[in-house]
């Protein structure tokens, strides 16, 4: 059995060959290359753990070699040979990264000693590696929650795909956890020393979006005063979450079909394509065969995405997963008190109305319920009283059913239902309704007082809060133009999200 491999690089084969036999004596397959340039095609063919260089030879030197091995793989120890040492040149060459510096007259025993430490720190550093990865296999496995069916299902997919290149289609409702999902496959993939970078295109405004995505050089729009590295660029060696792609404009889509195709982007102002290296996965609630047929999805772009499909299940699924993840919030909002488990902590009216409610805004609602419970609790158990009236059939305001015009259901009514159904779960707080809603907050606003419901309960929580400041412009142009309160009320831009990276 092999106890490594090595490659050793010199323009005198009698070099090459002298320390092959050494070397292979020693139980290391040994590799060699001629020149520099060889020596990098022989690294991506056939990966090795050491390098041996010598620092002067034709065309592309040591140093050369040195810096370009360590642009493949930074974490490479390389050990640069020489027949003419100097005090310079070998700080020279431990000052960009070699792991060690040999005269060519020296020992055998120096030589295998070098060789023996090179090898055992490169088997570390991949020990390290693969420690860091199963960690974080851990930390997703506690972040994703299930132990029904379905979950199981999802969790095996996971492990499946994650091992391997391909494109993943993401399908869920909102609060399901698609972006944990995605971050699971991307800590369990090679390309977890990379950035994980997460945006969502229904939050960026159309005209801002191909700039983000694909960056933009130096004056190629008014307030471009710099080059600008989009998000696949920061994505480089990583994965990008491309979160609720159905949104995406269709001339934006034309530019990421390109993207999958040449693995290279165009920035907004360059004739300059660059490369880029990484793993694409989406997502969306939408039904994107149906956003296909209908003409607004392209068809070439759908299944370039769809390679590899992960549909994951809604709560009202999987109640058999309610206490879990019950445990799980409680544990969190509770660290000090929560001692005694979740039967000490909740009680079973509580738990019987949690999985027979039917969770529209899914596991992100039964979060915020479970946060609201352990504020508002009257005892030191958690019980129906402290649960918001939406999830016990009693209300603040009348929810109501969706009324028949002309023998059909009103869409109108349907929307009302649904929105007031969310505020009573999150105790009517804005935010949090928004956000499961996925509209913006001033839009809430307005749909509340087009309803004329809830009077008393409109207002932002946070008087710092921007958007009570947008909502309140939204109020005032409803009050300047009467009854139509969108005739000039326009809904403020969503917010650019920063990208997420994960190191």
């Amino acid at each position: 059995m092999s106890l490594g491999r090595i490659l050793v690089v010199d323009d005198e084969e009698s070099m090459c060959q002298y320390l092959s036999i050494l070397l292979g004596k020693e139980g290391y397959e040994v590799q060699t290359a001629n020149s520099g340039a060889a020596a990098l095609r022989l690294q991506e063919s056939a990966p090795c753990d050491v390098v041996m260089t010598d620092i002067q030879m034709p065309g592309m030197d040591g140093i050369q070699l040195l810096k370009g091995m360590r642009a493949v793989d930074p974490q490479m120890p390389i050990v640069i040979m020489t027949a003419y040492a100097t005090e310079q040149s070998a700080i020279d060459a431990v000052n960009l990264g070699a792991f060690s510096y040999l005269q060519k007259t020296c020992k055998n025993d120096e030589i295998k000693i070098v060789i023996r430490n090179a090898m055992q720190l490169r088997r570390a550093e991949s020990e390290n590696r693969q420690l860091k990865r199963e960690l974080k296999k851990k930390k997703s496995k506690q972040q994703m929650i299930g132990q029904s069916p379905r979950m199981r299902s999802v969790f095996k997919m996971i492990d499946k795909i994650a091992a391997t290149p391909a494109t993943v289609m993401i399908y869920g409702d909102s609060g399901t956890g698609k972006e944990l999902v995605a971050r699971a496959i991307h800590d369990r993939s090679h390309r977890a020393q990379g950035p994980f970078v997460a945006i969502n295109c229904g939050a960026i405004p159309e005209t801002l979006l191909e700039s983000q995505l694909f960056g933009h050089v130096k004056g190629s729009f008014t307030g471009a005063d710099r080059d600008h590295d989009g998000f696949c660029q920061q994505a480089e060696g990583g994965t990008i979450f491309l979160d609720e792609i159905g949104e995406m404009p269709q001339s934006t889509q034309v530019k990421l079909l390109r993207m999958l195709q040449e693995r290279e982007v165009i920035p907004v102002g360059s004739a300059q394509a660059v490369k880029v290296d990484l793993r694409v996965i989406a997502a969306t609630n939408r039904d994107l065969e149906l956003e296909v047929a209908e003409g607004r999805f392209r068809t070439d772009l759908f299944f370039r995405l769809n390679v590899i499909p992960l549909k994951l299940p809604a709560l009202r699924e999987r109640i058999e997963d309610i206490p879990l993840l019950a445990d799980h919030f409680l544990r969190r909002f509770l660290p000090e008190e929560y001692q005694g488990g979740l039967s000490a902590m909740l009680d079973d009216e509580a738990m019987q109305c949690l999985q027979s409610y039917e969770w529209p805004g899914n596991v992100r609602e039964l979060e915020n319920v479970i946060e609201r419970a352990c504020i508002m609790r009257e005892g030191t158990r958690i019980g129906v009283r402290d649960l918001p009236p939406g999830l016990h059939g009693q209300t603040g305001a009348p929810v109501p059913q969706a009324t028949l015009v002309g023998g059909m259901v009103s869409l109108e009514d349907l929307e009302k239902a649904h929105i007031l159904q969310v505020l009573e779960a999150v105790a009517w707080h804005k935010k949090r309704a928004a956000e499961i809603l996925q509209i913006n907050p001033s839009t809430l606003y307005r749909k509340l007082l087009r309803y004329g419901v809830g009077q008393d309960r409109i207002g932002f929580e946070d008087d710092d809060d921007p958007d009570r400041a947008a909502a309140d412009r939204v109020v005032d142009a409803v009050q300047s133009v009467g009854d139509d309160p969108e005739a000039t009320a326009d809904e403020p831009a969503a917010p650019r999200p920063e990208p997420v990276a994960i190191e």
